[in-house]
């Protein structure tokens, strides 16, 4: 079956994410969403909901905890003693997949553009707690996870956010 057919489904509520082939879960994992809850507006640093597809996969070659800003690997490697010279820095680690929105007036487009908004599912540090809240919007998880979420979907696979 072609790796095109693969979707992840990420629930809010349950701060999980799916791999879905063929009818069958292939990957699961805990995640953190947006601590401010679900929604759209451009500046809410909410989690979008519906349907979304992978408009770019970022940090193929990187070094797991690879910090990357503004879509670019830094140059650094995270650390503790990283994390403690710069203690409020938001954390984008690892792999990048950034989220486009398909429905116009939705998650597309105007304010509430995923897109616009630099929705990611991304890597975090290994002590940030996944099953609860704690994002600005973006879909966090472990170093190693986003490494397996990376490889088991393709550009454009979809991505299913849901209450």
């Amino acid at each position: 079956m072609p790796v095109l057919n693969r979707k992840a489904f990420i629930n809010v509520p349950l701060q999980t994410l799916k791999i879905i082939d063929d009818g069958e879960v292939i990957f699961s994992t805990l995640v953190s969403t947006a601590v401010n809850g679900t929604g759209e507006k451009q500046g809410s640093e909410c989690t979008p909901r519906g349907k979304h597809i992978i408009r770019a996969k970022i940090g193929k070659d990187c070094a797991e905890n690879t910090v990357f800003r503004g879509r670019r690997p830094t140059g650094e490697i995270f650390t503790k003693a990283l994390q403690k010279q710069q203690p409020n820095r938001d954390w984008i680690l690892t792999r990048i997949l950034w989220l486009s929105g398909c429905e116009v007036g939705v998650n597309r487009l105007g304010s509430v553009d995923t897109m616009r908004r630099y929705i990611y599912l991304h890597g975090c540090p290994d002590d940030v707690e996944m099953g609860k809240p704690a994002s600005h919007g973006c879909v966090r998880m472990t170093n190693q996870d986003v490494v397996s979420v990376f490889n088991l979907l393709p550009l454009g696979a979809e991505v299913i956010i849901e209450e």
